[in-house]
């Protein structure tokens, strides 16, 4: 049903809300303070149009969006968009009764993000390649995408082809395209079984195209040359479909955090580690014990280390963190801790750190509602947030990161 409504606020998925006397309503691509007409479908609506817009709304900067499901978020003008990726950090932490002095965001510059997963479908008209609309399965066929380095969108007709080429299969699949410094790392995920001939073909376009690897379903088809990844100074040859930050430049300003907290810390261990981001950086000064679950990423992370020179020593361990999480007894051997789970956060892991004499903790979160779980038992176990510093990685969509500082004072004896 058609209706008028006045948006009241963003949403925490960037969506405008209306109140009505029925409830809430999102209303996807509008902005607090306009009239819009939309179609309503219970709690949600397709906006038809901006009756009176907001001052605060821009001009899209990408032809794709509002059909593409990228982005949620590009017409809203660029410092409101970091005031409401920042509150969405304070919001947690307040819900959470987390004090803790939250500062300016780091924002996210255009044609930064040096790994993007598409979808891709063999049809009768050809092959689609590009990301879903939102909420549907439907895939959107993208000529351009001013998030993704250039070379990345440079490349969307060869990888276009090359889906074609190695799809045996009528169903969609994604392709995950990560940008080093060998060059492009292809990896397919439910392309199907390629059959010999096809598998030559497609091997043979992924080398003449110049892409450093290609692989499905994790096992490589073809790699003239070993893709990398720098951390700080140190290549890594990362695994096919390896967890990698989206953009070198958050990675950056994590890990400026992170090593300057850490500084006086001699020994420290970096929990749900990866590929070593932070180890390989922290090693310049101290002591790391890195632990990861992934034994294909804490390979890549060995690798780094024992390729690379004037490290200090790396010890790795292939652990599950939220099975069988570190004990306070076994951290109590190091004076500083960094932490960076994936969405679900560190529950057992926090707890455990909690009951621990370490001086310096960091902890790095994607999820600022996990984030302040995990605050909330280190705070009750001694713990004291220095500082709390939200990092946009993921331009105009709903997500932000946050690096939170803490120490504990030493106990008298």
């Amino acid at each position: 049903m058609n209706a008028t409504f006045e948006i009241a606020r963003l949403g925490a998925q960037g969506d405008g809300i209306a109140d009505t006397e029925t409830g809430q309503v999102f209303i996807p691509f509008a902005l607090p303070g306009e009239a819009v007409t939309a179609a309503r479908l219970k709690d949600r609506a397709d906006l038809i149009a901006v009756l009176s817009a907001s001052p605060e709304r821009v001009e899209p900067a990408c032809r794709h969006f509002t059909v593409c499901g990228g982005c949620a978020i590009q017409h809203l003008e660029a410092r409101s968009y970091l005031d409401w990726k920042r509150r969405k950090v304070v919001q947690a932490l307040r819900a959470a009764k987390v004090d803790a002095e939250v500062a300016d965001i780091a924002p996210c510059s255009l044609h930064v993000r040096r790994r993007i997963t598409l979808s891709a479908r063999k049809t009768e008209r050809g092959m689609i390649l590009g990301f879903n609309r939102a909420h549907s399965g439907e895939i959107v066929d993208i000529v351009e995408c001013p998030i993704s380095l250039p070379e990345i969108v440079a490349a969307m007709p060869a990888l276009r082809e090359l889906a074609g080429i190695m799809s045996a299969t009528s169903q969609p699949f994604h392709v995950t395209v990560t940008a080093t410094a060998s060059g492009l790392d292809i990896a397919a995920e439910g392309s199907g079984r390629m059959a010999g001939p096809q598998r030559l073909a497609a091997s043979d376009f992924a080398s003449r195209a110049g892409f450093a690897r290609l692989s499905v379903d994790g096992e490589i088809v073809v790699e003239p040359k070993k893709p990398a990844i720098l951390f700080g100074d140190v290549a890594v040859p990362v695994p096919p479909g390896s967890f990698l930050q989206a953009t070198a430049e958050a990675e950056q300003a994590m890990a400026d955090l992170v090593l300057a907290h850490l500084s006086r810390a001699k020994k420290v261990a970096d929990l749900f580690a990866g590929a070593g981001s932070f180890a390989l950086r922290l090693a310049k000064n101290s002591e790391v014990h890195a632990v990861e679950g992934d034994a294909a990423a804490l390979a890549a992370l060995d690798r780094g280390f024992r390729q690379a020179s004037g490290l200090k020593r790396v010890t790795a361990e292939k652990r599950d963190l939220f099975r069988r999480p570190l004990t306070f007894k076994e951290l109590n051997a190091f004076d500083g801790i960094v932490f960076d789970p994936p969405r679900a956060g560190a529950e057992d892991q926090s707890k455990q750190i909690a009951r621990s004499d370490v001086p310096f903790v960091v902890a790095v979160s994607c999820n600022p509602g996990t984030l302040a779980r995990d605050l909330s038992i280190l705070v009750a176990g001694g713990y004291r947030i220095k500082a709390v510093t939200p990092i946009d990685q993921f331009l105009w969509s709903p997500h932000v990161e946050a690096v939170a500082l803490l120490e504990k004072p030493k106990r008298r004896r």
